[in-house]
């Protein structure tokens, strides 16, 4: 398997919105197609809070990619026509800066000496990667979730470094249910006795805490609908049930039991602590004056598309409404998107066929104006 990640070695130092500063970090990313002459054909994805940089495949790495079915040749994310950027979050683990990292000061890995992790700095960090790629102006930022905020974090700190916007299943600011989630996710994890104050190895790992905050992740991720047609109350076979007190029965119980166990030991806890918090502490009001709407309006964009989906209880569809009234108040021409697919805030990866027909038309009616 190979690796076709690149790194840019961030401003050293590199200082943080909420104190504090980074020295030699730096960030992951990838791309693919070609960068044209004019340098006016690259879009720029942010990604959620776990996936990677490798959005897709490529020659280098051809593993599948956590977007594989909206990016590549001729797909809605068409790579022989834009030149594609997927950057891997400061603070990810994915092969960015993170908690895990060597603190360079103490040649140990960081833990909870990293610096308090703002959104703002994944947008910077991400911003400059653009920046050493030559790109002056993004023709599209897409920000997918947790990447949806980043980006108008990127738009807000940059203006003009954007042309166009695709904002996909996101938020301008946590609400109460998001955070209350998240805040049970980090319990989780902290309650472990094997977190130890952060301070884990891959002897004593906080896999129990990591399991359950990711179970707890899981369930929200989808909607009750989809819970309801794919499990219903069917139980697991006499075999394959737990022999002992309350263990698991049914086959929704399995599921999140496979899922869980999947992602255990493939993301660093404290990464996932200080990404949550991040996430939790983003508001775009903070730029507007306490107003939500006040702050979309500074941004400067000329069009964009914003889509949710119905079933999404984690950034619901009134969120995705906020997103779009603040963009055409600023000035921007807005497409807006609500669908009903019934997998809720995944549906953006799962529901290709339906995003990739939005996506694919706005980008397609982008490089045509």
């Amino acid at each position: 398997m190979g690796d076709a990640r690149r790194y840019f070695a961030l401003p050293s130092p590199f200082a943080m919105k909420r104190g504090g500063e980074l020295l030699g970090a730096h960030v992951a990313y990838e791309t693919w197609g070609t960068l044209n002459a004019a340098r006016d054909n690259a879009v720029l994805v942010l990604t959620g809070l776990s996936p990677s940089a490798h959005m897709t495949s490529c020659a280098e790495d051809p593993t599948p990619g956590w977007w594989e079915g909206m990016a590549g040749p001729g797909k809605a994310i068409d790579t022989t026509r834009w030149f594609v950027i997927c950057v891997n979050s400061l603070g990810s683990d994915k092969g960015s800066t993170c908690p895990a990292s060597i603190d360079p000061a103490s040649g140990e890995p960081y833990r909870l000496a990293f610096p308090e992790l703002a959104l703002e700095d994944v947008a910077n960090a991400a911003h400059g990667v653009a920046g050493s790629l030559g790109i002056g102006q993004l023709a599209c930022l897409i920000g997918c979730s947790m990447g949806g905020m980043s980006a108008l974090a990127y738009m807000l700190l940059h203006p003009h470094s954007v042309r166009a916007h695709i904002s996909v299943d996101t938020a301008p600011q946590a609400q109460p249910f998001a955070i209350a989630i998240r805040s049970l996710q980090r319990e989780a994890i902290r309650l472990d006795p094997h977190w130890n104050e952060g301070r884990y190895d891959d002897a004593n790992y906080p896999d129990i805490g990591m399991s359950i905050a990711r179970k707890l992740g899981v369930i929200t991720y989808r909607s009750a609908m989809e819970w309801n047609g794919r499990f219903a109350r069917i139980r697991l076979d006499p075999e394959q049930r737990e022999d002992e007190p309350f263990g698991r029965e049914f086959q929704v119980e399995s599921y999140l039991e496979g899922h869980a166990q999947r992602f255990v030991r493939h993301f660093d806890p404290n990464s996932y602590l200080y990404l949550s918090r991040a996430s939790d502490w983003f508001d775009i009001a903070e730029y507007g004056h306490g107003s939500v709407l006040e702050g979309l309006k500074r941004i400067r964009i000329e069009q964009a598309m914003v889509i949710g989906v119905s079933t999404d209880i984690l950034f619901p569809l009134q969120q995705q409404e906020q997103i779009a009234e603040g963009l055409q108040a600023a000035g921007a021409r807005v497409e807006f998107v609500a669908l009903d697919s019934p997998q809720g805030h995944d549906a953006f990866l799962v529901d290709i066929d339906n995003y990739s027909r939005a996506i694919g038309g706005f980008l397609n009616r982008l490089a045509a104006a």
